[in-house]
């Protein structure tokens, strides 16, 4: 019995969280689906509820997940478990249409957010983050920060090795605490700023701003910081449960595979018990080709 008063048996649960949103709306709600590229749709009701590679994200909202029932429960307002049973018994009297979207067969294609007439919003609050203006305008000149025009979100873009940007974080600029990537982003390319001359260290981060933080500092104790190579994880990096056997992030994979120059790792990662155990695993699984020095801050 749940605390609504519902009980549905495990095994239609499971059931229901299988069907991915996509499938859910093209089978018993045709008419909310509205394709917007060959792999990517928004709902009639919510165009900014965007659904590609088999998740949705509401991206006005901050919220998001990756089947029918989470969006029964945080778009639709049925709760659990009730917002399952719905989805199973919808699907149950239909037979299921499957898009086929062909994903993984086509290279990934990155949707920027449009880009507003001015940085006004997103310098405003990056400054109210500690982030130095020069290096901040600095940014917004190459192209790698701009201002979101519908929401005013601060993008932070990454670009691969020709130029092309490949990837975009948006951020809020007011008191929601939205964070997204962009529809296609890749990680491969994450947010990063590169030395403007050959080095052999890169310090690695969690996000954007603390990437733009730890440059801050550089300049705030007169070091050159375009000298410096920093990367973001574009999030939360999470190691396997056998430390032994977790893996590169592939936004680092790809910087070092094309860079054998390097040889020290400087970990800039949160004093958090996800940033520690982030830091452990890395340093376990990179310290037999590189120097890996743990550069923690010392407060959370």
């Amino acid at each position: 019995m749940s605390k609504k008063g519902i009980w549905v048996h495990p095994d239609i649960i499971a059931k229901a969280k299988q069907v991915d949103l996509l499938t859910y709306l093209a089978t018993c709600e045709p008419q909310e689906l509205v394709r917007e590229t060959r792999t990517q749709w928004c709902t009639k009701t919510h165009d900014s509820l965007k659904i590609s590679n088999g998740y949705w994200n509401w991206c006005s909202v901050g919220i998001g997940g990756k089947n029918a029932v989470d969006y029964m429960e945080k778009v639709q307002n049925i709760p659990y478990p009730l917002s399952a049973k719905i989805v199973a018994d919808r699907m149950n009297m239909k037979t299921p249409i499957i898009i086929q979207t062909q994903e993984k067969a086509i290279e990934r294609h990155l949707i920027l957010p449009e880009r507003n007439n001015n940085e006004n919003r997103a310098k405003q609050y990056l400054k109210s983050r500690g982030i130095d203006q020069e290096i901040l305008q600095k940014c917004i000149e190459k192209h790698l920060i701009y201002e979101e025009k519908n929401y005013h979100n601060v993008v932070f873009v990454g670009y691969d090795e020709f130029g092309n940007a490949k990837y975009a974080g948006c951020r809020a600029t007011n008191n929601s605490k939205f964070k997204n990537d962009a529809t296609g982003s890749s990680k491969n390319y994450s947010f990063r700023l590169e030395s403007n001359i050959k080095t052999d260290t890169i310090y690695i981060f969690e996000g954007a701003i603390d990437l733009l933080s730890f440059a801050s500092f550089f300049k705030l104790y007169g070091q050159n910081w375009e000298d410096k190579t920093m990367i973001s994880l574009a999030g939360v990096y999470q190691p396997a449960k056998v430390i032994e056997e977790s893996k590169v992030p592939i936004a680092i994979k790809k910087y070092l595979d094309k860079h054998p120059e390097i040889k020290k790792i400087v970990l800039c990662l949160d004093n958090d018990e996800a940033g520690r155990n982030a830091t452990k695993a890395l340093q376990t699984i990179l310290s037999d080709k590189y120097e890996i020095i743990d550069k923690t801050p010392k407060i959370r």
